[in-house]
C-alpha cells in the first residue's frame, strides 16, 4: 500500500497546493531473542566455533578458531551457559568466553564506590535502574539471609558492605538478586574466621568495614594501608578525632548541588567544608562515623584486621599520593610545611 497524495485548497479562490505524502510508519522491529550457548569443560575450541556459528552467533568459525590462536585462548576459554545477541562480534565472543562472562549484563564494582556510584553503573549498564537498587540496598531487606546485617538498624545503607568485583545478572533479576550477589561474594571474603580476629581484637565486623572504607578512599600506595589502619585505630583508642578527609567528602556528598559540581568526592576541601554539620565529619566528631563510606577491598579489610605496630598519630599526602607519617604534632606540621606548601 503507497501513501496517497493530498490536495488541499487554499485561501485564494481557485488555486490548491500539494502536500507531501506521508508515508505509513514502521512498526517498532522487536528486540532479538537472546541465544543461549552451552560450554562444556574441556570442549574444543573447533567443536565450540562451530556450535557458535551454526547457532547465529557469529558469523565464521574459522574466524573465531583463528583469533582464539592468535590470542593464545585456544585453552583458556571457560565453560558455562553464555547468553549472546546473534551476529555478536567474533573478537567479543572469544574476550567473553576467555574471561567467562556468561551473561551480557556485567558490571564491575570499583573500590572505594559509595552506594550511589553503583547504583549509577547499574543504571548505566541496562542491569536495574538506580531508584530499584538504592531502594533495595538498606540492612533491612536482608537481614534474614545474613546474620551479620541483624545488629544494624533496619533501615541502614549497605555502603561498605557490597564486596568489590565484576558480577554477572540475567535480564529478569530483581534488584533485591543484584544486592544478594553482591552481599554473598563480602560473606564468602570476609568470613566468619576474619570476623573472629576482628572480635579478637574487639572490633565489630561494622567497625572493621567503616575504618576499611576510610583507608580505601585515603590510601594510593597498598603498603601504607596497614599503616594508616594502626594510624587510626590509635587516635581513636586515644579519643583523638580522625581527621579523614574522605569521610568530609561523603558528608557533602548528601547535597545534590555539590555533587553536580564536584562529583561524589571533592577533591579540594576548604576550611568552610572542614566544618560541615554531618555525623561523618571526623574532624568534628571523634570516633568512627556511623557506616562504611565506600567498598573495601581485601586488603584494606586486612589492614584493620591486622595493621603495622607503630608510634605514628599523623599523616599527611605527598604530591606523588604516598604519604609522610610522624609521631608527634611537631614532626607532622613540619610535613605538612614540606610537602602541602
Amino acid at each position: 500500500m503507497t501513501a496517497a497524495t493530498v490536495w488541499i485548497i487554499t485561501g485564494s479562490p481557485g488555486q490548491v497546493e500539494e502536500i507531501p505524502p506521508t508515508p505509513f510508519a514502521t512498526p517498532p522491529t522487536p528486540a532479538p531473542e537472546p541465544v543461549i550457548v552451552s560450554v562444556k569443560e574441556g570442549e574444543a575450541v573447533r567443536d565450540i566455533a562451530d556450535m557458535l556459528e551454526e547457532q547465529g552467533v557469529i558469523d565464521s568459525a574459522i574466524q573465531f578458531r583463528v583469533l582464539a590462536e592468535l590470542l593464545g585462548y585456544e585453552k583458556m576459554l571457560q565453560a558455562g551457559e553464555y547468553e549472546f545477541e546473534s551476529d555478536t562480534p567474533v573478537l567479543q565472543v572469544v574476550y567473553r568466553m576467555q574471561r567467562g562472562i556468561i551473561s551480557p549484563l556485567f558490571v564491575t564494582v570499583i573500590e572505594g564506590w559509595r552506594l550511589e556510584e553503583i547504583a549509577d553503573i547499574l543504571d548505566e549498564q541496562g542491569v536495574i535502574s538506580r531508584e530499584e537498587f538504592l531502594e533495595a540496598a538498606v540492612a533491612g531487606n536482608f537481614d534474614r539471609d545474613f546474620e551479620f546485617l541483624r545488629r544494624l538498624a533496619h533501615a541502614t545503607p549497605l555502603d561498605g558492605y557490597l564486596f568489590p568485583a565484576t558480577y554477572f545478572y540475567g535480564r529478569d533479576d530483581s534488584a533485591e538478586d543484584v544486592v544478594r550477589q553482591m552481599l554473598e561474594t563480602m560473606d564468602d571474603n570476609f568470613n566468619q574466621d576474619l570476623r573472629n580476629q576482628a572480635l579478637d581484637r574487639g572490633l565489630t565486623m561494622h567497625g572493621v568495614l567503616t575504618l576499611a572504607s576510610i583507608i580505601e578512599r585515603e590510601a594510593k600506595v597498598p603498603e601504607e594501608r596497614p599503616i594508616m589502619a594502626q594510624v587510626f585505630l590509635k587516635r581513636r583508642r586515644l579519643g583523638m578525632p580522625l581527621e579523614a578527609d574522605p569521610t568530609v567528602q561523603y558528608a557533602l556528598a548528601d547535597d545534590p548541588e555539590s555533587v553536580a559540581e564536584f562529583g561524589y568526592w571533592k577533591a579540594r576541601l576548604t576550611e568552610e567544608d572542614l566544618e560541615v554539620d554531618s555525623p561523618y565529619n571526623t574532624y568534628r566528631v571523634a570516633g568512627l562515623p556511623p557506616t562504611p563510606i565506600a567498598a573495601p577491598r581485601l586488603d584494606s579489610i586486612m589492614a584493620v584486621i591486622e595493621p603495622t605496630d607503630t608510634n605514628y598519630l599523623y599523616f599527611v599526602a605527598k604530591p606523588d599520593g604516598s604519604h609522610a607519617f610522624a609521631e608527634t604534632l611537631e614532626e607532622h606540621e613540619q610535613n605538612i610545611e614540606e610537602y602541602q606548601r
